[in-house]
């Protein structure tokens, strides 16, 4: 295991620089979702080739982007946000961050610019673990994890940017990391 942390609803994910499976190459999974019946997350650094208003025609001018939040289900939308005193509704996953929320409010608050891109961002699909798989994908050192962030990161849109700020903030130890060449036959 690559370090002692473990996975939790709040924490993230960091996929391991050189991961085959082209779904997490470099990938920064939100948790929201940890228990018994398994890990619940989204990529936050995946932007996909969507806005909201391509997918949902009654959001007239939501120019936000929809992220490949994984490949469960990755017909169905979901969000994270910050906006509890906007919403009233939403799940707690921890450092002030919700886990979806009253969609209906929602799109009343975009259509009225009551809510800002910084606030919100929406993914299509989801990343899931049935129970003890994803102990088993860290302890094959596919996945590091991390407690500590900034919640500005999970609204950055600088998607390469996001993976390496991360890494750096698991410490000295990890640093390096964040520095190997994507393909490391480039190295």
């Amino acid at each position: 295991m690559l370090n002692n942390i473990k996975p939790k609803t709040g924490r993230l994910l960091i996929s391991e620089p050189f991961m085959a499976d082209p779904n997490f190459k470099r990938s920064v999974v939100l948790l929201t979702e940890h228990g018994d019946e398994g890990t619940v997350g989204y990529i936050l650094n995946q932007v996909g080739n969507l806005i909201l208003n391509d997918v949902i025609q009654d959001l007239w001018d939501a120019k936000n982007y929809i992220y490949f939040g994984g490949p469960v289900a990755a017909d169905t939308l979901h969000f994270i946000h910050r906006s509890y005193d906007k919403l009233q509704s939403g799940e707690p996953i921890g450092n002030g961050l919700y886990w979806g929320g009253n969609f209906e409010t929602l799109k009343i608050l975009l259509n009225t610019n009551a809510i800002s891109a910084d606030e919100v961002k929406f993914f299509m699909g989801y990343s899931g673990w049935d129970h003890g798989q994803l102990d088993r994908e860290i302890e094959q050192n596919a996945w590091m994890v991390s407690d500590i962030f900034n919640p500005d990161l999970i609204f950055s849109n600088d998607d390469e940017k996001l993976w390496r700020d991360v890494i750096v903030n698991l410490g000295p130890k990890y640093a390096h990391i964040s520095n190997f060449p994507v393909d490391p036959s480039l190295n």
